[in-house]
């Protein structure tokens, strides 16, 4: 049986989390599938098959970012073998470094970022120093990418950043620009550093596409993700087993990728026992 690593999800405590998820979906005036809590990812994603999670949250504000951090190391600790973590930070912070050593310090696997709800360019000063100490400590960096009504996260935002940290690893979500996804194959797709995930796009463009987009970026620089709470995890599933790519690449796609990038201790070889 193939092992599916879902590398792109949103959880929040659960005394807050039906609010935040709702939150969420009035930015992108989309309804929440879920309601954001951890026990329900844990629930939903194993009914679907899913045998791993990278979840993380957004800060919207810098004295949210410790107390995050924390948060989802404690439900990280206490499923190790379901969830690998990612750490928020915020461009606005006054001890960036302090927050990136905090965030390691727990075990964390990277760094989020959401220009678009946290207000600032991708490739402002401020970014590009969190950027900086990422490349130099070798911790990769998820940003959300694209929204067609801001100029915070496209891809000419991104590209400089890439163009300037050639060694920092980057993960641009939602296939490199959500809404703008034909700039960001056209703008990205070369830059080795780069790799994208597939979160909050299946559902927006024909299959055929798709697929065409993926090959373009590469089938070993793809993550397969489904954005909980905001999609039902079985349909996004569907959605990607109707794309044209072989085995091997779905393979990679699924899983393999993810376990490279994030140090996962899974078995991704077919179980025919």
């Amino acid at each position: 049986m193939q092992h599916i690593i879902d590398c792109h999800c949103h959880v929040y405590p659960d005394k807050i989390a039906e609010k935040a998820a709702e939150a969420t979906g009035k930015f992108y005036s989309l309804p929440m599938e879920y309601n954001g809590t951890i026990g329900t990812v844990f629930e939903e994603a194993k009914k679907s098959g899913v045998s791993h999670c990278v979840i993380f949250s957004v800060a919207t504000k810098p004295s949210q970012v410790r107390s995050i951090n924390e948060f989802i190391a404690a439900t990280v600790a206490k499923s190790p073998e379901f969830f690998t973590g990612l750490g928020a930070l915020h461009p606005d912070s006054e001890d960036i470094e302090g927050d990136i050593e905090h965030l390691m310090s727990l075990g964390l696997k990277g760094g989020k970022l959401h220009p678009d709800i946290q207000a600032f360019e991708i490739d402002n000063e401020k970014s590009m120093k969190i950027c900086s100490i990422c490349e130099e400590k070798g911790l990769p960096v998820l940003f959300h990418t694209g929204d067609r009504r801001y100029d915070y996260s496209n891809p000419n935002r991104l590209k400089p950043v890439l163009q300037a940290h050639p060694n920092l690893t980057v993960i641009a979500a939602h296939l490199g620009g959500w809404s703008v996804w034909e700039d960001a194959v056209k703008e990205l797709a070369h830059f080795k550093n780069l790799y994208v995930d597939c979160s909050s796009s299946l559902a927006f463009m024909p299959l055929e596409r798709i697929t065409e987009i993926i090959k373009t970026f590469g089938a070993e620089k793809v993550l397969f993700g489904t954005d909980y709470p905001m999609w039902n995890i079985s349909d996004e599933l569907d959605r990607f087993s109707r794309l044209g790519l072989s085995d091997e690449e779905r393979e990679l796609i699924l899983c393999k990728n993810a376990q490279k990038l994030f140090g996962i201790k899974l078995n991704c070889v077919e179980n025919n026992g």
